[in-house]
């Protein structure tokens, strides 16, 4: 299974929805709250070409992007070949 990581706020609804996509395929994921900022928003930043929104979404290293984006990939059956690579 691919590897996921998703950067995320507490109280964001966009997080939780793509959270919920996820858990709801079984997958495993390494979640990172930025919540107070730090080193790891910094990390986001750099790796999301600049975007400060939450969720950012990687899939074996590959930027998704948000929420929407990742529910657009799911909706379009492409997400779960994706998550299987």
């Amino acid at each position: 299974m691919a590897t996921v990581e998703i950067y995320t706020k507490a109280f964001c609804a966009y997080c939780a929805r793509a959270k919920r996509l996820l858990d709801g395929k079984g997958v495993d994921y390494a979640e990172f709250d930025i919540t107070l900022g730090g080193p790891k928003r910094a990390e986001m930043i750099q790796r999301a070409e600049g975007r400060t929104t939450v969720p950012q979404i990687f899939i074996d290293g590959a930027h998704i992007g948000g929420s929407d984006d990742l529910a657009a990939l799911d909706r379009e059956g492409r997400l779960d070949s994706l998550l299987a690579a």
